[in-house]
């Protein structure tokens, strides 16, 4: 046994573990952080956000230069490589995960960084690389509530890894995770993506725009079902007009190889298909990495898809063992949810406060271009909920900095209550959805009503105005109305 007790350990190197750490050491309690896999960072920093958008910006400057359609100006890309793209990028993950992770670890004061794999002898204990940590029992006396608390307090944040669905023969053929396709130097001539959703897409359209062919099967109707169908339907319109083949309902049977090329046999509807390519890239979702943990020697529950189940504090079924991150149960797992969710965790584990998050007021976005993103109630969300909704469609034809910069192919929907005119989901495909969904954030967060947007006075011209516009059409044929709205 180490001699050295804690008053909060932490499992994990990511977003969550991060965010944990720096509230753990600004309330100066004596903090462990065991990470193994990824380097410090996690998933974001190193294999997720930071590399995959410096790709598809790449994508989107060589896709802008071929396909700006403004008359009179002709570009043309006279040298790419690669090799030397994805250099850039390794080299960017490098930078970030030493300014932001590794310089911000050493300046935790109350912090101590071992790498290692961390697994539960018990309850209170864990071990790593044959020795054993325990957090200690402290008492915590608060005297606004004139209660003790004895806590020994650990917070699992020990990330994912990318779910490898059961087709046959797969392992032998091999395929490439999002962590391969991000590090690899040689441009697939053609790539098989299976599954669509977030990373899917967002691989599918930054491949193809550099010069891959691409071919997305996907097992459900909809290429990303929680998003609103006729955004998604035309969002798949147009990365099919870019030269990306999507199949849809498709059901994968089994995986060769056959000259020097890998295959996938599918069924659609009742017909058997085939796809072959370079390489096969699987984008079937992340499994939580809750397997080599030992959570039954904590006594800790978990779900059906191996995810740890928590409570609205992130409290798991032992309540001084928190739980944020990929590894929970709780809705939205990324990269911003985490980062919160580890700082209220340490907060409620070190100071007994019960803060939760409200994920109906969380944005998502995929990074397509056009961006894809929400916020709050689908239609039929609220359907569901409230047994009613009030939903309108605008075209970013009517949006003057759309026809302006001639992307004029988006869509914003916008739901809100019948009765009392509050927003309640804003879905957005469009240039830049994730900078324009931050808004919309605030106004379900703020329980905003349609007045109030009608009300305000965004900028002109920007795409902001969109959401401007679809307030308006709850009231007005915005067809009749000038750009001085």
């Amino acid at each position: 046994m180490n001699d050295e007790n804690f008053d909060l350990i932490i499992i994990g190197g990511g977003a969550g573990a991060f965010a944990a750490a720096i509230k753990a050491n600004e309330l100066d309690a004596k903090t462990l952080m065991v990470n193994q896999g990824l380097p410090l960072g996690g998933t974001c920093v190193n294999v997720g956000c930071v590399p995959s958008k410096t790709l598809l910006w790449a994508g989107e400057v060589m896709h802008l230069a071929k396909s700006h359609n403004i008359p009179g100006i002709d570009i043309e890309v006279k040298n790419f490589d690669f090799a030397t793209v994805v250099q850039h990028e390794l080299d960017l993950v490098a930078k970030l995960r030493a300014e932001k992770y590794e310089k911000v670890l050493n300046g935790l004061e109350n912090v101590t960084h071992l790498e290692g794999k961390a697994s539960f002898v018990s309850p209170n204990e864990i071990e790593v690389v044959g020795q054993k940590y325990r957090a200690k029992k402290f008492i915590s006396d608060r005297k606004e509530a004139r209660t003790t608390f004895k806590l020994k307090r650990f917070i699992i944040a020990a990330g994912s890894t990318a779910t490898v669905p059961p087709i046959e023969n797969i392992h032998e053929v091999g395929y490439l995770t999002h962590i391969e396709a991000l590090q690899i130097k040689n441009l697939p001539k053609e790539l098989i993506i299976v599954g669509a959703g977030p990373l899917g897409l967002e691989f599918a359209q930054m491949y193809a725009r550099l010069g891959t062919k691409v071919t997305v099967l996907q097992k459900n109707v909809s290429i990303f079902p929680p998003a609103e169908r006729e955004l998604t339907d035309r969002l798949a319109e147009i990365l099919d007009l870019e030269g990306i083949t999507i199949k849809t309902n498709v059901q994968i049977k089994s995986a060769r190889k056959e000259d020097n090329r890998k295959v996938l046999t599918y069924i659609v509807g009742d017909t058997q298909e085939e796809v072959s390519a370079d390489e096969i890239l699987l984008a079937t979702g992340k499994t939580p990495n809750t397997q080599g943990l030992a959570l039954d020697k904590a006594y800790v529950e978990t779900d059906e898809k191996q995810s740890i189940k928590v409570n609205p504090q992130f409290q798991t079924s032992q309540p001084y063992i928190f739980a944020v991150g990929d590894v929970i149960n709780l809705p939205l797992r990324q990269e911003p949810t985490a980062g919160r969710e580890g700082t209220l965790a340490a907060e409620n584990a070190l100071s007994n406060t019960q803060n939760t998050i409200d994920y109906n007021t969380v944005p998502w976005t995929i990074f397509t271009d056009p961006q894809l993103a929400g916020v709050g109630f689908t239609e039929d969300q609220q359907m569901e909920k409230f047994g009613t909704c009030m939903c309108k469609t605008v075209s970013f034809t009517d949006v003057p900095k759309a026809l302006i910069i001639n992307r004029t192919e988006g869509l914003i929907k916008m739901a809100i209550h019948p009765q009392t005119k509050q927003i309640m989901g804003v879905h957005i495909l469009a240039p830049n959805a994730g900078e324009l969904v931050a808004q919309a954030m605030v106004l379900i967060k703020n329980k905003s009503t349609i007045d109030d947007v009608v009300n305000s006075l965004p900028m002109f011209p920007t795409l902001s105005e969109a959401i401007k516009i679809a307030a308006l059409s709850f009231t007005k044929d915005i067809s009749k109305l000038s750009c001085c709205i």
